[in-house]
This record gives C-alpha cells, structure tokens and sequence, in this order.
C-alpha cells in the first residue's frame, strides 16, 4: 500500500526534484528531504517555490512541445 502511494505522488508532481537531480547531478531523494526540512524551518516558503517552480517547468515543457509542432511541416 505504501508503494501505491509513493507511486501515485512520483506520477502527479510536477518533477522538479527530478529536474533538479539531473540538472545538478545530486540525489534526488536529498533533494526532496532538502524541501522537506526547510519547510519545515522556513514556514512553508520552500513548498512555495517548488509550486511555482513547477508551473515553470510545465508552462517551459508545454511551449518546447508546441515549437517542436510548428515547424514540423
């Protein structure tokens, strides 16, 4: 049960921590502790940027897609 929901999380975020890991070749589940600590500490602002962080990503991996599209003649 405890993987379904791991599972169902990894497949609805946004993968910024995912995006970060690569980018910056660290472990990804350093990064997510990172995020979880200093939330923890900082009062939610670090949830902040990673919502915001997200909606970057998806906005950037949804203007690549439709360039790609348009000059695919």
């Amino acid at each position: 049960m405890l993987q379904n929901i791991i599972t169902f999380f990894e497949k609805r975020s946004f993968g910024v921590c995912t995006y970060l890991g690569e980018r910056f070749n660290i472990s990804i589940s350093k990064i997510r502790l990172f995020f979880i600590y200093s939330s923890f500490l900082a009062v939610g602002f670090p949830l902040i940027f990673y919502v915001f962080a997200g909606i970057v990503l998806d906005v950037r991996h949804y203007v690549k897609r439709i360039r790609a599209s348009v000059w695919d003649f």
